[in-house]
């Protein structure tokens, strides 16, 4: 009778001291994630807008109350190019949500500011997704405290 062949990837996770358990976390995390990220998604379109459009405004406000950045620093926060971030840009200046001036610093640049209506439409999601990480935070918080303690 023939022993059983071994299985090719167990030497692999052997030298990367991976176990089963490994793989649970890591999909458990991946999980919750896309669990987050789908909320947000639904939300987002609920209020009629994309998932990117929400972050191009989440980013805008982020930097706090009166703060203007430039497409390029836009797109390097969304991890996106230019011509992307030109884009999103025009579709929330076209619906008022955004509003574009000359750079108080540099002419040849423009700067982005959120409008009174896309801060409170933003304000709305905003406490939307912080109820929704409220629901998931704890789930996160124990998968984020299992993965650090393995690495």
């Amino acid at each position: 009778m023939d022993s059983p062949r071994p299985v090719p990837f167990k030497s692999a996770e052997r030298r990367r001291r991976l176990q089963t358990r490994d793989y649970a976390q890591l999909a458990a995390f991946r999980y919750t994630l896309r669990r987050f990220l789908r909320f947000s998604e639904q939300a987002a379109a609920e209020a009629g807008l994309t998932a990117q459009h929400y972050q191009t405004m989440l980013v805008l406000r982020a930097g706090g109350d009166g703060a203007r950045l430039s497409i390029n620093d836009l797109a390097r926060q969304l991890l996106i190019k230019h011509n992307s971030a030109v884009g999103l840009v025009d579709r929330l200046v076209a619906d008022g949500l955004v509003a574009r001036a000359p750079s108080r610093v540099d002419r040849r640049k423009v700067e982005l500011r959120l409008t009174p209506h896309g801060a409170a439409l933003l304000a709305k999601l905003a406490a939307a997704h912080r109820h929704e990480l409220q629901h998931l935070g704890p789930a996160l918080t124990r998968l984020v405290a299992d993965l650090v303690h393995y690495i």
